[in-house]
């Protein structure tokens, strides 16, 4: 047992935290560590670590790891305040910090302090993530706060991991209940005098899926917060969408693993839970057609641009080649014509290119990369099944998706290989230099 007491009322502002293990027949002191100035108002074991405490001061929190032989500040950003009660959510491995005057405050995660000693004695160590809910979040446009409020928790899979010093290359590997790899992150240290890499946008209502996340690697305690999902759909320069994504799906609910390694050695793997949002009561299967749903979207998505990209890089080889013909090779310079518009009748099929801004769609019809995206934004927007509706839609534009890249595939074959056989025969030279 344990107890707090205060003498502050006697002009002694010494902290008093004592424990007893014979049921109060004799008590020893314990505030070995907290400040002298720092008179104690209260002292909590933790639920789930036996000698593990806490205990508030007149000035912040404290807490030790060895039942009160040594204690610790916990101040991190809690302001200097008089902390009055402490509570610990047992499930959630929370701590709740009441205060004087100053409002309440929340610790998530309390686990990563069982582990700070494990973590002292490591040159890289990774902390075992809490379990996380899968939850809906995003939509909407952010607006500057007018008041002061508190900020939830990251929405995916917060992972920490500590590293000694600053080594050349660290990568988080997140995989499946069977060992196959979901999703992998890479993070290097900055070339000395290299232009600072831009972060990764945020999901934008008019633009595609964010960029990828950049994986921390500094000296120290590290975070990073997986939000769940896949690879994106490849993207294209300067793509605006109207109401579509290219985010990749969100995993199921189940059981994960993430394997953390430092130049190239795993330092461990550590198993964790993304769980279904307990409002919901959407079955497993439901979250599985889901995903395949959204994968099979991304999947479509990836094909359309890839498309896109090859269509822009051959039209660009003709428009070159043709720059260089001479007017006695006009029959040659018609037939590049010819299929620099078919591929370009293609593109435009594709996707909307004349849309130069987020405003652009409301003049310009958005094509089917766009629905596609949108119908993929749709499916996302909702942890349940996709709708009968969907699929029909679905079905639809993947139709006419691969009937263009039908389109595509003949020109290649049948055009495209036409062309390079008569521009063999004429026994031109591919790379032309400036007369003397």
């Amino acid at each position: 047992a344990y107890v707090a007491a205060t003498a502050y009322k006697t002009d002694d502002y010494r902290p008093y935290l004592f424990k007893t293990t014979d049921y109060g027949k004799t008590w020893k002191k314990i505030v070995n560590g907290i400040a002298n100035d720092a008179f104690t108002r209260v002292v909590r074991e933790d639920p789930n670590r036996r000698g593990f405490l806490y205990a508030g001061t007149e000035t912040g929190m404290y807490y030790s790891a060895n039942d009160g032989e040594t204690w610790q500040s916990l101040r991190l950003n809690l302001p200097v305040v008089p902390i009055t009660d402490l509570a610990i959510h047992k499930r959630e491995a929370d701590l709740v910090v009441a205060t004087q005057g100053r409002s309440f405050y929340v610790l998530d995660n309390l686990p990563l302090l069982y582990q700070m000693a494990d973590m002292q004695r490591a040159d890289a160590f990774l902390f075992k993530p809490e379990d996380a809910y899968r939850t809906p979040g995003g939509g909407g446009f952010n607006f500057t706060a007018t008041a002061a409020f508190g900020a939830n928790p990251p929405n995916g899979a917060v992972v920490h991991y500590y590293l000694k010093s600053k080594p050349k290359e660290i990568t988080l590997e997140f995989l499946d209940s069977s060992g196959k790899l979901v999703r992998k992150f890479t993070g290097k240290p900055p070339v000395e005098g290299a232009p600072i890499a831009p972060t990764a946008p945020p999901q934008s209502p008019f633009g595609g899926g964010a960029g990828e996340p950049p994986l921390p690697i500094e000296v120290g305690l590290n975070r990073f917060v997986w939000n769940y999902r896949l690879p994106n759909a490849t993207t294209l320069p300067g793509l605006i969408l109207w109401g579509g994504s290219l985010a990749g799906p969100k995993v199921v609910p189940g059981n994960y693993q993430v394997r953390f390694s430092v130049d190239g050695k795993v330092v461990s793997t550590e198993n964790f839970m993304v769980k279904a949002d307990p409002r919901l009561a959407t079955a497993p299967a439901d979250f599985q057609k889901q995903f395949d749903f959204l994968s099979n979207t991304r999947d479509k998505l990836t094909a359309t641009h890839e498309a896109v990209l090859e269509i822009r890089d051959v039209r660009k080889q003709f428009e070159d080649l043709s720059a260089r013909m001479k007017p006695e090779q006009k029959d040659l310079k018609d037939k590049a014509a010819d299929i620099v518009r078919k591929l370009t009748a293609v593109e435009e099929e594709l996707m909307q290119t004349k849309i130069k801004s987020s405003q652009d769609a409301l003049n310009y019809p958005i094509k089917l990369n766009n629905k596609l995206a949108a119908l993929a934004s749709s499916v996302d927007s909702a942890d349940y099944a996709p709708t009968a509706q969907s699929y029909e839609v679905y079905n639809d534009l993947t139709g006419r998706i691969d009937a263009q890249l039908a389109i595509l595939a003949r020109i290649k074959t049948e055009d495209i290989t036409a062309f390079n056989r008569l521009f063999a025969e004429k026994n031109l030279p591919v790379i032309v230099t400036k007369s003397k």
